[in-house]
Order: structure tokens, then sequence, then C-alpha cells
């Protein structure tokens, strides 16, 4: 196996380190690849695994254009992000390698985003690249190379249980990422770890100082990585411009034309500015769009109100439990109760029924379900029905 120059000033704890990643055998026997975006997340990830004195590997996928992306701070996997997650390999001693990921990234991903938004959903592109080239390729790359598990800088927690691996939120309610990843197989998350679930981000930062990592300081990636300004419609216009059309701002209880819009592109469930309809006498919000008459539906508040979700592609981790699940219809959403009526897992659709009307559920989205802490799964929302 091969040995680590660690900074001299590098906490000294390895076997508190050993535990983050729960090895199979003793860490010296062990190999350990982990997937490093340029961050300081997945920076401290490759510090603590090499602290363990396992033989490290970093893998980084370029997922987009390198020379259009030099430069770019705080997105990931490309320009800048490459250039740091590589000396942070040097740094620590270990390999470190960059497999160009730009067609498979633009055509599972960006192109999907793109289409998503011309049928009047509200995608998000982060799910779909960790069921796609982060954990599906990265994993296949990680088995090739003899790894005995693959680390990622993810905020969530894997624990052991008698029916196998199970995923939870992590300990920081303020950087849980668990709602990204409810698309995780049981056979993927039996392989994976993810050593930073259980710290809070200023402990991680102060670890990448004191393992001497440029990145200590580093912002975090704030948008989606191919939309650095967050600039949607633009994106979209540039992979998908025989699709922007276009059509009316329609009120959805008395169908009066209120006027005209752009492209539904521009517009999401639940969105109140940027309307252009002054002049009424109450605030309206987008409820519904409709792509093949290009229409964008407003109306009062209230008609947000969804009493259930037809959700689709779906995925279970760990047992079903009967009752006491929640779930969260978007990212910043606090998990409400729900009932699950039909079959989880495998693909399959199935309705969740809120057990009090929510608002602003958009198509496009995940519904991702909980029992207390743990992810159970979730899937995507086809459709709604009002409250």
């Amino acid at each position: 196996m091969a040995s680590h120059t660690l900074p001299d000033n590098a906490v000294n704890a390895a076997p508190q380190f050993d535990r983050l990643f729960d090895l199979p055998r003793a860490a010296a026997d062990c190999r350990v690849v982990v997937a490093m975006s340029g961050g300081v997340d997945s920076s401290v990830v490759a510090a603590l695994a090499a602290s363990t004195g396992a033989e490290v590997i970093g893998i980084t996928l370029q997922l987009y254009d390198y020379g259009a992306a030099t430069g770019r701070k705080g997105a990931c996997c490309a320009g800048d992000d490459i250039s740091d997650a590589r000396k942070v390999a040097d740094r620590l001693g270990v390999a470190h390698y960059v497999f160009d990921h730009e067609s498979a990234f633009r055509e599972e991903v960006v192109e999907r985003f793109a289409d998503d938004y011309l049928e009047g959903r509200t995608p998000i592109p982060c799910i779909r690249c960790n069921m796609g080239p982060k954990f599906t390729d990265l994993l296949r790359m990680a088995r090739e190379l003899g790894a005995d598990c693959l680390a990622t800088g993810h905020y969530v927690q894997r624990r052991e249980s008698p029916t196998g691996a199970q995923l939870h939120r992590a300990l920081d309610p303020a950087r849980d990422q668990s709602y990204f990843l409810y698309g995780t197989t049981q056979e993927q998350l039996d392989f994976l770890r993810f050593p930073l679930g259980g710290l809070p981000k200023p402990e991680v930062r102060q670890l990448a100082g004191q393992f001497g990592l440029a990145v200590a300081a580093k912002p975090d990636s704030q948008d989606i990585c191919f939309v650095p300004d967050g600039d949607y419609a633009a994106i979209v216009m540039k992979v998908r411009p025989e699709g922007v059309r276009p059509g009316n701002i329609v009120h959805s209880q008395t169908g009066a034309v209120l006027g005209q819009h752009k492209g539904i592109i521009h517009y999401t469930v639940g969105q109140r500015r940027g309307l252009d309809i002054g002049g009424l006498a109450e605030p309206l919000y987008v409820i519904a769009l409709d792509a093949a008459s290009a229409e964008v539906r407003v109306g009062p508040k209230a008609l947000l109100a969804v009493a259930s979700a037809r959700i689709i592609e779906t995925n279970c981790i760990g047992p079903l439990p009967s009752e006491g699940l929640t779930a969260k219809v978007r990212s910043l959403a606090k998990p409400v109760p729900v009932v699950l009526e039909g079959t989880l897992g495998q693909g399959a659709s199935c309705t969740i029924r809120f057990a009090a009307p929510e608002f602003g559920v958009a198509p496009g989205q995940a519904a991702v379900l909980y029992h207390g802490e743990r992810v159970v799964g979730g899937g995507w929302i086809a459709s709604t029905t009002p409250a």
C-alpha cells in the first residue's frame, strides 16, 4: 500500500478517523477511493482517509469544458476546481486521476435539465448527477480499482443495521444533503462512505486548516455547477433554442388572459415575482405550467394547496415502515407527515397523501420520504391533486 506525506501539523487521531470509514479490515490493508471535486469537503475526506493509513486514490470527474470553466470559483468538477483537487492530492501524497465525463454529463444531466424546463417541470440536476455520473460511474471505477469503499464529501450519515446500511440525515441540519441522495440504491450504500455526516461545517474547515490544505477557506459552491450565475433560462435557450416559445399568462379560475411571457422556462410553480401583471386586486402565483399550450396559469395562493402527489421512478432504501412517514417536497422544506399509497421502490409509481395541505409542490421536483432521521426513499413528482 502507498505511504502518505501528511503535514506535520495534521491532527494525529487515526483511530478516530478509522471509524468514519468503517473499513472491513485494518486500514493499512485497505484501499479507499475518494471522489474529489476540488472543494473543501471532499479534500478533507481525502485527508481523513490518508490519515488512517489506507491507500487512497482520488478521482475527479471533469463534467464540463475545462477551458470555458477555467477561473470559475465555487463550482465543482471543472477549471480551477480540478487544479485544486490535484494540489490537495499532491499535498497528501495520494494518487489522483481525472476522467472526462463531459459527454455523459451533458446528455444525462444538462440536456435532461433543459427538456424538463421545456415540459413545464422544475428539475433538480444535482439528483440526476448523483444517480448517474457521481455514483454509478464512480462506483464502477472504484470497484475496478479494487477499492474497499468509495468516500465522498456529502453531508449525510451511513449507519449499519441488521438489515444493511441505512442512510440518515446529517448531524448538522443546515448542511444536510440527504434530499439529494434518495436515489442511492442499497448496493451503492453498502459500498459508500460519508465521513463528514457527523461533523459540523466549521469543524470540517478547521480540519482542512490542520491538514494544511490550501482550500481551507475556499467558498462553498452555491449554484448548480453548470449554471454559475443562476440564469437557468439562459442554459435552456442555449441547449434547446428551438423549444422556447412565447405564450399567454392566464388566470386559472376565470381563463382571462392577463399578459404574455417569453417562455414557460422562466417560471416555476409557486412563483410570485416576475409575472409582470400588476394592477390586480390580490397577489397571484404560478399555479401550473402547460407546455402544450405554452400557458402560464396563475391564481391566488389558496390554489397552490395540494392534497396529494403522484411520484414516479421511485427508490426504496431499507425496510419500509407502515406508519410515521414524512416527506420533503423541496430541498429546503421541512418534512411533513404523509401516508404512502402504493408500492415504493424498483421504479414503481405511487402516491403520497399529505396530512395537511402542502403548498408549492412542483412537478419535476423530488419527494423524499423519511422515517425519523432515516431516508426511506422517494421519487420524482409527476403530478399533484389540489386540496
